[in-house]
């Protein structure tokens, strides 16, 4: 044999004996750090967007737990600001980030649903409009994403969420646990975190006007004027007039705006310019919508321009037709009548007939997913220790190096976290508190973190 076909056959073999033992050739991607990235074609003429990053210094990805981390909007993308505003190893200014979740797990962005990011769909048509959709094609994604990747599929997953993302990745835990059960698909899926999740609506929009009064935003006319439109807004969800509803939500928080001149519905405390109530248009409720889904995300377009222009082409696999946006309105419109409809009874099925772990948890100043109005809804949840969590679970300090974060309250599988000094991006505003949660959620500091199948 020649020499060079030796090394053919050598080099063959290892590759054999290193997949058989889950060891895996690691990405360049986009900065430092290993990475993986690609399509899965979770439909006909639908092509969902998938960006994995190694856990830093790991001896492989089965030494840590995998995050998967779904945005909301809907139509907000998560390669970009959970990636480079929240969690990801460098900021938006391609700095290395100190607080990045990837110095303690491996962590999957996924932009969902189809349409958002660098996710892509042949015609409009293919565009889902309704959770349902969006949760089967999540699951195809990990289907796609574990026949790619199969040393993925004994280490524990978490799928860990935040605003309508939250909403999302309730049906797609509870559906990735029906197909594991069922024997359909491979996966260790162990728990689900709802993050300032839009699970019901109406519970939210419910809280503004006393949330808004208690924190001094409005005046007592001010409060009257919120609540009028809230409660329309009810009625409508309650005739399952669901379009409308989300209508009369754009105006409420239109409502807000002009009643609070320019509140940050992302964080009360945020510094907002004076006149920014000023540029919107009180005709167009969509557009007025959308603004206020996407002011926080990339109100410079930084985002949009790092992701076009750096990002795409050092990845090398995105069709150079597919521009990228932070948010898409397209993919919020096709959702717009399923906008405004609850999942709670998602949550309860997730607690009565699985065993995963439920997370709740949200930021004291975020006002879009107000702590009151989540709080409303996790203690109507009907469950075996529903009773137990509200009047007898104690409630404990969240304490980071002595400093109280937040509290945490927990009964069997289920846990809530209220997190001091956050607004509705909570591991952005206080990545202290997020990565306590994190720990003590996933167990990554456990020495051993697979779990037997």
């Amino acid at each position: 044999m020649r020499p060079s076909a030796a090394i053919a056959v050598l080099v063959a073999l290892v590759a054999v004996l290193g997949a058989a033992q889950g060891i895996v050739r690691r990405r360049r991607g986009f900065g430092d750090g290993g990475q993986e990235y690609g399509y899965v074609d979770v439909r006909e003429g639908a092509h969902m967007f998938y960006w994995l990053y190694y856990v830093e210094g790991g001896d492989g990805p089965a030494d840590k737990p995998l995050v998967i981390w779904l945005q909301g909007g809907p139509g907000a993308s998560s390669t970009s600001f959970g990636n480079f505003e929240e969690i990801g190893p460098i900021d938006s200014d391609l700095k290395k980030r100190n607080s990045t979740w990837v110095k303690y797990v491996n962590v999957m962005f996924i932009d969902n649903p189809v349409g958002t990011g660098f996710s892509y769909v042949d015609s409009p048509s293919k565009l889902t409009t309704n959770n349902k959709q969006i949760a089967s094609d999540l699951v195809e994604l990990m289907r796609g994403f574990l026949k790619r990747h199969p040393q993925f599929r004994a280490i524990p997953m978490y799928v860990f969420s935040e605003s309508y993302g939250g909403k999302m990745a309730a049906e797609f835990a509870l559906n990735l646990f029906k197909e594991k059960k069922a024997g359909t698909i491979d996966i260790n899926i162990q728990g689900v975190a709802l993050g300032d999740a839009w699970i019901s609506p109406v519970d939210t929009v419910l809280s503004w006007a006393n949330y808004l009064l208690q924190t001094g935003m409005v005046d007592t006319e001010g409060y009257k004027a919120v609540d009028r439109l809230a409660l329309q807004t009810q009625r409508a969800v309650l005739r399952g007039q669901h379009a409308q509803a989300t209508l009369l939500w754009s105006q409420t928080e239109l409502a807000i705006s002009r009643v609070t001149q320019g509140v940050s519905f992302y964080n009360i405390l945020d510094k907002m310019p004076a006149k920014a109530f000023a540029r919107t248009s009180a005709d167009n409720h969509t557009d007025f919508l959308f603004r206020v889904m996407s002011e926080r995300i990339a109100p410079d377009e930084h985002l949009d321009e790092l992701m076009n222009t750096r990002v795409k082409p050092a990845l090398g696999v995105v069709p150079e037709r597919v521009r990228f946006r932070t948010t898409s309105a397209q993919v919020f419109n096709a959702l717009y009548a399923d906008f405004m409809k609850p999942v709670t009874h998602i949550v309860e099925r997730l607690l009565s007939e699985t065993d995963l772990k439920v997370v709740v948890f949200n930021g004291q100043l975020d006002l879009i997913v107000s702590t009151p109005g989540t709080l409303a809804w996790a203690e109507r949840l009907k469950w075996r220790n529903g009773d137990y969590w509200v009047t007898k679970a104690p409630r404990r300090a969240l304490a980071v190096d002595g400093i109280l974060e937040g509290f945490v309250k927990t009964a069997g599988k289920f846990s809530f976290y209220w997190i001091n000094r956050a607004g509705h991006m909570v591991p952005a505003d206080n990545p202290a508190a997020s990565i306590e949660m994190l720990r003590q959620v996933t167990e990554f500091d456990k020495r051993e973190t697979t779990t037997a199948l």
